[in-house]
């Protein structure tokens, strides 16, 4: 519990669900807790006092929060978030990129505005804030930066074609930042969530209730994945699916490549297409890994 003591913690889409139930984890163990929280309904519109209600149930509680009302989808909202963390606190040392909006849709009714307001959010808005926050961890040879992604981006899910698409592109944010940040002490990670919130109320055909949800399906259970994720022991470039009370890791696997000669055609690919589609032998690859196989041939060959 002393690893999050005076921590200064931002997290965004904290006025409810998910990022409330992270934000009062991290402040119960004695973070500095910057509570975002535009205050809009699940869809993106409209905008309210969430992140203030938040705010005094933490302080309630003995904790020590400020809220923050921007959007993460302005660069300029983004910008403030992280300010508001520094004139508040000084610094910050985590940062957990929750806020989210839904907007489902078959791909082939999905007007294209809807496509664009969910990239903005949640891809577009985790760099905002992770931009705005990343000198600062650089500088200071410290930090912490969590993703949240989904099994409707890992896996696919139908009608979400925007939102699986930028909830898996946290994967490829992740994989790159955590080579970049990783010789500054930099941790980035990805959570696939689970839990019964007015998010998922927005699902057609979905009912929640969201202030009162299901005990295993609650969003506090996970919580402690996002601390584990985000303590100063915390993994890099890893993706940890959290919810119903169950915890479970996904990565990459590739096989074995298939080696040609520089004459290689699709007839020659085609009468080997069943060893190059078979997945029974393989193994885990990312981008640290691939950093470290090339370091490794880097010195083998001096």
């Amino acid at each position: 519990m002393a690893s999050y003591k005076d921590k200064v913690v931002v997290v965004t889409g904290a006025g409810g669900g998910l990022g409330k139930a992270h934000a009062i984890e991290f402040a119960k163990r004695g973070a500095k807790v910057v509570v975002n929280d535009l205050g809009g309904d699940g869809d993106g519109t409209g905008k309210s006092d969430m992140a203030d209600v938040v705010v005094e149930e933490i302080r309630a509680l003995g904790g020590d929060a400020v809220a923050n009302k921007a959007s993460v989808s302005d660069k300029e909202g983004a910008q403030s978030i992280i300010d508001d963390a520094v004139n508040a606190y000084g610094t910050v040392d985590i940062l957990v990129n929750n806020a989210g909006i839904l907007r489902d849709k078959s791909f082939k009714n999905m007007d294209l505005g809807d496509w664009d307001v969910v990239m903005n959010v949640h891809l577009n808005g985790s760099a905002y804030v992770t931009k705005a926050a990343w000198n600062l961890m650089w500088k200071k040879n410290y930090g912490r930066i969590l993703f949240t992604s989904s099994t409707s981006g890992i896996f696919g899910n139908f009608g979400q074609s925007n939102y699986g698409a930028a909830k898996m592109g946290m994967l490829g944010f992740m994989n790159v930042l955590a080579i970049e940040g990783v010789a500054k002490n930099i941790r980035v990670n990805t959570l696939a969530p689970s839990a019964e919130t007015r998010l998922i109320g927005t699902i057609p055909g979905v009912e929640v209730n969201p202030d009162n949800p299901d005990p295993m399906r609650h969003p506090k259970l996970v919580s402690p994945a996002v601390l584990l994720l985000c303590d100063d022991d915390a993994p890099t470039n890893k993706t940890v699916h959290a919810g119903d009370g169950r915890f479970h890791s996904s990565a990459t696997f590739v096989n074995k490549a298939l080696q040609f000669g520089p004459d290689v055609t699709y007839e020659d690919l085609l009468e080997k297409k069943d060893e190059l589609l078979d997945m029974s032998n393989v193994e885990e690859m990312n981008g640290l890994i691939r950093l470290r196989m090339r370091e490794k041939q880097a010195n083998e060959d001096n």
